[in-house]
């Protein structure tokens, strides 16, 4: 392959990777991004401590090859020596380093499983459940760190948000980039309390279904007849929005399955909240009433 050919391919692997990154998320970039949680941020630190240690290997080892090529060259008069064949010691020592730098990295890796794992002291617990093609969102229980209280009745879809979903539409004749949040927003988001540990159940009503939002730090599978759980809980001072996707092949609109999260100051979610159970309340009674 002529040098020419080997830059052409590398440029379009580059824009490849950056296509990719940008289509996942608007706010992506070619690196993995801190996030707003604690999870995401231990994710972003082990994943930097492992590619540096990764990048002084690779600095290492291509360095003494290429020293090695470079000095010892044929055009220099340099002998190959055949009489070495084994080398114990060469042998325990290439044995030896990979194993503590394994050992080290496993360390922090494994009190970052520990917590990503830890759902413990939630105070709040959430259960999201996939759909085709859509989530649903049902607030279980609070918990002040005495007791824990259930929340009854607030249980909503949330669906790709009706611009998106009319332009995406073929022969709609509309220009999807002027569409704000194309594809990335809702009708109805799942809306949190920042500085508080959020709990959330995990399930499937049809099919396989994945729950990701990037700045949050976590993805796990919503499996019909199967329960998984994970925890997110931002940073006081980052309320806003957050977006993410479904990232498990679901059936023909799987790319129409956008997830968003509101992360609200905790007077404000007490807010939302109340609001949002006497209109529960409503919708039970009348559904009841026509029965």
């Amino acid at each position: 392959m002529s040098i020419q050919k080997k830059l052409a391919a590398a440029a379009g692997l580059a824009g490849l990777a950056i296509s990719a990154a940008a289509f996942g998320h608007p706010e992506s970039s070619l690196n993995l991004p801190v996030g707003v949680t604690p999870i995401s941020q231990q994710a972003h630190y082990l994943h930097m401590l492992t590619l540096w240690v990764c990048v002084g290997i690779a600095v290492v080892v291509f360095g003494a090859m290429i020293y090695s090529m470079v000095k010892f060259r044929k055009s220099q008069g340099a002998v190959p020596d055949t009489s070495i064949v084994h080398s114990t010691k060469a042998e325990i020592i290439w044995t030896i380093i990979p194993v503590i730098i394994l050992v080290a990295l496993a360390v922090p890796a494994t009190k970052g499983l520990v917590i990503i794992e830890d759902t413990r002291n939630s105070g709040l617990t959430v259960k999201a459940t996939g759909y085709q093609w859509k989530w649903q969102y049902e607030y279980l229980s609070q918990n002040d760190g005495k007791t824990e209280t259930p929340i009854s009745g607030v249980s909503y879809y949330s669906a790709l948000e009706e611009n998106s979903n009319f332009t995406r539409q073929l022969g709609s004749g509309l220009d999807p980039n002027k569409v704000e949040n194309y594809l990335l927003d809702v009708d109805h988001p799942l809306v949190i309390p920042s500085g508080v540990k959020v709990r959330l159940l995990l399930t499937g009503n049809d099919v396989i279904h994945a729950w990701w939002v990037p700045q949050l730090g976590m993805k796990r599978d919503a499996i019909p007849g199967f329960v998984n759980e994970m925890w997110i809980q931002v940073d006081e001072g980052k309320e806003g929005t957050y977006r993410g996707q479904c990232v498990e092949l679901c059936g023909r609109d799987h790319g129409f399955m956008p997830i968003v999260v509101v992360v609200k100051t905790k007077q404000d979610f007490a807010a939302w909240l109340a609001a949002q159970q006497p209109a529960a309340a409503t919708a039970t009674a009348a559904t009841t009433a026509s029965l």
